[in-house]
């Protein structure tokens, strides 16, 4: 047996020791190591994770990196972890993609294909997967310098199965010496032939050209003077994107943050405007929200952060493809789980349509979950009065499934509505929509531990409806510890983790008020 097994066995069996410890005199704690892995989202099959990264498609396959520690349940110096997927529902875990070196930790970046072979990257006529990372030298860190950050590259010509880094790196330098310089996204742009780069530079980002992916020219900054600026700017990306219903084209900056989200700690705020292979320019019909942060938020929830897209989606496709990390760094290296830490969110497809509020992202989960659904229950125009015990009448776990409701919103507003998750130890998560504030809730106060930390469960979290129909249409999915709620066909998405120290097991519909119509209320377990 190797040091290395011995080591990660001994580790095993002491955060073991120290978990049954710290819960012995609780008997409701879960203590099974496996206790919160989500059924279908991905996760790590051990160990720390966080950002997804260098996500790309080729060859029938869907690559996912991801920031990864493999000796610790906390971040530590960062990997790329590697994972695939054919249907973007199943994966298939891969070795370590990328390790440290000398130049530093191996932090976030993206992955393309290199189809014209402009960087001679290829072998025998075929196109190389070229990655573009950020390298963070701890020693230089650790010695005050503000240069420890800076963009390199590696390639691989068998599939994303082993990578060779440039000897050139890195392709840019950090000559101007900033301390958050880093999370480059690259994207070919045929109007201006020319491979662009965007990447964060603490409180805006940067935007480089390249002819060949190794060779890089500066080209223009955007975003000192807008949006959120509550705390240091990471993991932009951008791209161009029909909008829904027209020929038109428009160019979306995703820009993470944290802290500075609208519940608190890390969040992803956007732009929608137009790019002319230099600048990217705020459109005019493009208006922010003053009440949240003069920003447009992405997910209002707590646990959606640093989402990027897929590059490479075949045109025959056509959809633009975003997957995020599950999680918050308010509490994210203590959540109670073991030995594994994190979940990326579902793939979600984003589609940009213009409203009576300008340019907004609509977001639904994939098409490809259906393939996971299964047994179901309906209710069709019934009137919910106070109460509504469903948990008989399902023939499936609540704690895994999708529930779509289609509601008639009385003409004065109605009272709350929503659902109710609950166990037998007496925990509970409520979502739902408050008429009277026009906002809907995801509720985790009394949804089991939250002891960790004191910025997890404080109170409700909400996010305002964008929608004036009197129909209000809500897709919520549900997986062991979490709830991920599309509201209006994607107008408002809210993503929250929970950890209930049993899984939820009951499932009710309640109003507060004199009866509400549901039209259609289709609940269906998930496999």
């Amino acid at each position: 047996m190797s040091n290395k097994i011995i080591q990660t066995s001994i580790f095993y069996f002491f955060v073991l020791i120290f978990w049954n410890c710290q819960n012995k005199t609780n008997s409701s704690v879960v203590t099974d190591v496996e206790a919160h892995r989500p059924g279908f989202h991905f996760t790590p099959d051990s160990m720390w994770m966080n950002d997804p990264n260098g996500m790309v498609f080729f060859e029938g396959e869907y690559h996912l990196f991801y920031q990864y520690y493999p000796d610790s349940t906390v971040w530590g110096p960062m990997h790329w972890g590697h994972a695939v997927t054919r249907d973007l529902v199943h994966w298939e875990h891969l070795p370590i993609a990328l390790y440290p070196d000398s130049l530093g930790y191996i932090f976030s970046g993206s992955a393309v294909v290199d189809w014209k072979n402009t960087s001679g990257f290829g072998e025998n006529g075929n196109p190389p997967l070229v990655a573009i990372y950020t390298q963070h030298l701890m020693e230089g860190e650790r010695a005050g310098r503000s240069d420890f950050q800076y963009q390199s590259i590696a390639y691989s010509n068998d599939k994303g199965r082993t990578w060779t880094k440039y000897t050139g790196n890195p392709v840019i330098p950090n000559t101007q010496k900033i301390k958050d310089f880093r999370d480059p996204k690259v994207i070919w742009d045929e109007d201006s032939k020319q491979w662009v780069m965007v990447f964060a530079a603490h409180d805006h980002v940067m935007l480089w050209g390249s002819p060949n992916l190794k060779n890089w020219t500066h080209l223009s900054n955007f975003g000192k003077e807008y949006g959120a600026h509550g705390g240091v700017w990471e993991c932009p990306d951008l791209f161009p994107i029909k909008v829904e219903g027209t020929d038109e084209t428009k160019w979306v900056l995703l820009q993470s943050l944290n802290p500075g989200s609208p519940n608190g700690g890390s969040g992803t705020q956007y732009f929608v405007g137009n790019f002319n292979g230099k600048n990217f320019t705020l459109d005019p019909s493009f208006t922010p929200d003053v009440t949240a942060g003069k920003a447009v938020w992405l997910d209002w929830g707590k646990d959606n952060y640093a989402g990027v897209t897929w590059s490479d989606i075949p045109k025959e496709d056509g959809r633009r493809i975003l997957i995020g990390w599950m999680s918050n760094w308010d509490y994210a290296q203590v959540v109670p789980t073991t030995t594994w830490r994190s979940a990326m969110t579902i793939p979600r497809s984003l589609q940009l349509k213009k409203t009576d509020s300008g340019y907004r992202i609509l977001s639904e989960p994939v098409k490809e979950i259906e393939s996971l659904m299964d047994v179901n229950y309906s209710i069709e125009n019934e009137i919910i009065n106070k109460e509504i015990d469903l948990t008989e009448k399902l023939g499936f776990s609540p704690s895994k499934m999708e529930v779509l409701l289609e509601i008639e919103l009385p003409e004065n507003g109605g009272s709350e509505f929503g659902i109710v998750l609950s166990n037998t130890h007496g925990e509970e998560y409520i979502v739902g929509f408050d008429p009277e504030k026009n906002e809907y809730f995801s509720d985790r106060t009394k949804a089991g531990s939250h002891h960790f930390s004191k910025k997890f469960a404080v109170k409700r979290h909400t996010a305002p409806r964008a929608s004036k129909d009197k129909i209000m249409r809500l897709q919520l999915i549900f997986d062991v510890a979490s709830c991920e709620l599309f509201a209006d066909n994607g107008m408002v998405a809210m993503t929250e983790i929970f950890f209930a120290t049993e899984n939820f097991s009951q499932l009710k519909l309640y109003e507060k008020g004199g009866g509400i119509m549901v039209k259609t209320a289709r609940f269906r377990g998930i496999r």
